[in-house]
């Protein structure tokens, strides 16, 4: 027996059941009458048994304050009176020092101070965090209501393995450390200690926020022409640590998105071995070739064909919306829609892709 039964499709889902922001600062768009709750379409659809295509808007972000990598870098977003992009100035878990850039619209690690200039200093120089010192009980009871919803719960975590060595030292060192082999050993050892610092903050999360669904983890690999490493030191370095906070996530009934900006397109193996459910790869990414490659081992997010829809008619929008989704929305294989194509979403896109998805992957009555 499915652990989410088959609904099929009808015509009066199509209804407008209320409005929301796509994002934090996102446009207003429609929320239709699901068959089930945004929430547990997030869910089934990570379970890939989706009910219809998941486009970003069935989620929302939960980024706690306790957690001091948020506040250091200005990502707060909990119901708290801490605000995203306020100018929050202040040192991570770590004691890095962080600073807002006002024309970046983010926060950056204060240059000229490394914490490290080799792997090999980290165990006299890294000072861990003591999390139990964080104040979760405080953060759950100010979050509660803010949690209560029925769109999926995305608990956002900056700093992955590779952007923590990079906040940890300069580029070019960091860079360097993956090469080095008198560096190999304490690297790998570093990454290990990390997972399980990782897999310590997240186990606190479920048991002061249990409503998080998806937690959406930080790392980015690449630049708009290429990766930063090779997929040989990627799988050395960062797919077995990866691997253990994604199993103990899954442990926990939670799903793992990883969010790695770049042209990345060669590391899709390594993701997929790291255990990740999902991966939104940007526009430099073939996005579709990689779902032909990889989307029986990942939920692939999909970018569609891109179109000006000013240059198209509404009925020639909903043919383009049709072609994606007899393509991309099939139950053997299933996917989601990546955010990256939301130059196309009109209206007459959205439902038509809605509803073909929908008969796609449940049939309809």
């Amino acid at each position: 027996m499915s652990d989410w039964p088959r609904i099929p499709f009808r015509e009066e889902e199509l209804e407008v059941a209320y409005t929301k922001p796509a994002h934090f600062m996102g446009p207003i768009v429609p929320i239709y009458h699901y068959p089930v709750s945004p929430k547990d379409g997030v869910r089934s659809a990570l379970s890939r048994q989706p009910y219809f295509q998941i486009c970003g808007i069935e989620s929302d972000m939960f980024c706690p304050r306790c957690n001091p990598d948020n506040v250091a870098r200005s990502f707060v977003l909990d119901g708290s009176e801490h605000k995203m992009g306020y100018n929050g100035d202040g040192r991570d878990m770590f004691g890095v020092q962080w600073e807002y850039i006002e024309e970046a619209m983010g926060c950056m690690v204060r240059p000229g101070h490394p914490l490290l200039e080799d792997m090999n200093e980290w165990p006299d120089k890294v000072v861990w965090p003591d999390v139990d010192s964080w104040d979760w009980e405080g953060n759950g009871k100010t979050s509660h209501e803010f949690l209560q919803r029925d769109t999926a719960v995305s608990c956002w975590l900056m700093n992955g393995w590779f952007e923590r060595l990079l906040s940890f030292m300069n580029t070019q060192d960091a860079l360097l450390a993956l090469l080095d082999e008198d560096q190999e050993d304490a690297l790998k050892s570093f990454q290990d200690r990390l997972s399980d610092l990782y897999v310590k903050i997240i186990d606190r999360h479920c048991r002061y926020f249990p409503e998080i669904d998806v937690f959406f983890i930080h790392d980015d690999w690449g630049s708009m022409k290429g990766p930063f490493f090779s997929p040989e030191v990627g799988r050395k370095f960062f797919v077995e640590p990866m691997r253990k906070v994604t199993d103990f996530i899954h442990s926990k009934g939670k799903f793992a998105e990883l969010h790695s900006c770049g042209h990345i397109f060669q590391q899709l193996g390594n993701i997929c071995d790291a255990g990740w459910d999902t991966w939104s790869g940007q526009l430099m990414n073939d996005t579709q070739t990689l779902y032909d490659m990889y989307g029986d081992r990942i939920m692939m997010q999909v970018t569609p064909d891109l179109f000006d829809p000013a240059d198209l008619s509404l009925d020639e929008q909903r043919a383009k919306a049709r072609e994606y989704a007899d393509r991309f929305c099939n139950p053997d294989k299933p996917s989601m829609f990546n955010g990256y194509g939301n130059q196309v979403m009109t209206d007459a896109y959205r439902e038509e892709l809605y509803k073909r998805s929908r008969i796609n992957y449940c049939g309809s009555y």
